[in-house]
């Protein structure tokens, strides 16, 4: 439901089962999304973000579980979710964190160097804070946003500048003059 308020356009397949997602990309094509919870007939705990990964590694996996935080969120950022919410979360939460994959900027990362204008506002704040060594608290405190949604900006942002790191994104800040 909240997919499709936040982008009415995006097309929602639901499946019960990891093993479904081949057929329903063979069906429909590749997802701009996963959304995952970690209890399913098929998988439990992290397995199916692995899973997901090893099958689509350019598909982000947003995990909406459940399950609390803090047995599985440190677990499931590692095998390669690119954002944890607990289903106990308020929609507006949520919705905040779905529209910073599906929509703005979707489909416009490039593996060229970054031209300062290419970036948004919001990246340009975050290269700031992290050239600062801000942590994740930190900038979501600065920046008057929950911890969630500065980990999928800092996610879009290194996909943008083809990078894997906070010193990576930093030291590419610093030597192309984006701070």
């Amino acid at each position: 439901m909240l997919v499709r308020r936040v982008s009415p356009n995006t097309p929602v397949v639901e499946l019960c089962r990891i093993a479904a997602v081949a057929q329903a990309v063979e069906k429909h094509g590749m997802p701009q999304l996963i959304c995952l919870e970690l209890k399913l007939p098929d998988t439990h705990g992290v397995s199916g973000i692995r899973e997901s990964k090893r099958s689509y590694p350019d598909v982000p996996i947003l995990v909406l579980t459940a399950s609390p935080a803090s047995d599985y969120e440190h677990l499931a950022i590692e095998a390669g979710a690119a954002a944890f919410l607990e289903k106990s979360a308020s929609a507006a939460e949520i919705a905040q964190v779905l529209k910073a994959f599906l929509t703005d900027e979707a489909g416009a990362e490039s593996e060229s160097p970054v031209a300062v204008g290419k970036l948004s506002k919001r990246q340009k704040q975050l290269l700031v804070l992290l050239d600062k060594g801000l942590s994740n608290r930190d900038i979501a405190d600065n920046l008057q946003i929950s911890e969630h949604t500065v980990k999928v900006h800092l996610w879009r942002l290194f996909r943008r500048l083809n990078v894997k790191s906070r010193s990576q994104a930093s030291h590419l800040a610093r030597t192309q003059g984006l701070l």
